[in-house]
């Protein structure tokens, strides 16, 4: 699978569009998150490292057309690794800890649902156009 090393290999020409793709996996996300009755902010008022965690979650998809879900939450959780975050019972940013941070398939088919949602959120943008 191809990672993307930093949000600067991203063509400005195609930024743009990336952002948007983010942005709707973003609300998405935070709409299944409102159902699971998880707190998440909106994409305006996300935290840099949300929005660009997003951001990098589209460039995977985007180059890796074809990664399964369980692809997707390894990109994600690498991506953390190297941030510094680790496995904790409860997300807390401050500490850098997440309750996700396990294999794909040790996370509750809720949490699982997550990264289908976003795959399939920007396989259709792609495929609109």
């Amino acid at each position: 699978m191809k990672q993307l090393e930093s949000l600067d290999h991203i063509p400005a020409e195609h930024m743009e569009q990336i952002k948007a793709i983010a942005k709707m996996c973003h609300e998405v996300n935070r709409a299944y998150c409102a159902a699971l009755r998880e707190d998440q902010p909106s994409w305006e008022m996300a935290p840099q490292w949300q929005v660009d965690s997003a951001i990098k979650g589209v460039a995977f998809h985007i180059l890796n057309p074809d990664a399964p879900a369980s692809a997707s939450h390894e990109s994600w959780m690498a991506e953390k690794v190297v941030a510094g975050w680790k496995y904790g019972k409860v997300k807390d940013a401050n500490k850098k800890q997440h309750p996700c941070m396990v294999p794909f398939h040790h996370l509750p088919v809720e949490q699982q649902a997550k990264d289908y949602i976003f795959s399939a959120i920007v396989k259709q943008a792609i495929h609109a156009g």
